[in-house]
């Protein structure tokens, strides 16, 4: 299996949905809309000369000036057979960041998007227990969104030599 058939093949079945086909550190990667996740994942599941059957990491990552697509799903998807492994994005707006639970196709989704809600606010629609993982449930932001400045590198109460490190 190949990049280019990965590519044609998605290309021939969704069009303009698909885009950025890229290889990165060894691992083919493309965007498409997040209204179409699931066809895509589903497609990418079942069709035959693909069966990316295994998810082996679902997260977020937070580009704060790209208006309306700040929230950046990425799914890491793995034919076991082919030993080949893919990783497909979907973008969604800050304001209204809804896209489709993968929980239906992965039972591993589950606990990566409560992982994902957690830390970025990414509304997984569908899901069956969206609520906080890790984090208490008073938390009112998503801590791992860049809204926040970094913390003051002037404070003395985290200095390394009151750890011994000094």
């Amino acid at each position: 299996m190949t990049n280019e058939y990965i590519q044609q093949v998605l290309s021939d079945k969704f069009g303009t949905a698909v885009w950025g086909f890229e290889e990165t550190f060894e691992i083919f990667s493309f965007n498409m809309k997040p209204e179409m996740n699931m066809l895509v994942l589903n497609f990418l599941y079942a069709e035959e000369g693909l069966a990316f059957q295994f998810m082996t990491d679902l997260t977020a990552t937070h580009y704060p000036d790209r208006k309306d697509e700040e929230l950046n799903i990425v799914y890491h998807l793995h034919n076991l057979v082919a030993n080949k492994r893919i990783r497909v994005r979907a973008s969604v707006p800050v304001a209204q960041p809804d896209i489709a639970t993968a929980t239906t196709l992965f039972s591993a989704a589950n606990w990566m998007e409560r992982e994902t809600y957690d830390f970025y606010g990414v509304n997984f629609t569908g899901h069956p227990n969206l609520v906080r993982i890790l984090n208490v449930d008073e938390m009112n932001y998503f801590p791992m969104r860049k809204e926040y400045p970094m913390e003051d590198p002037t404070r003395t109460d985290k200095d390394d030599e009151m750890f011994g490190r000094g």
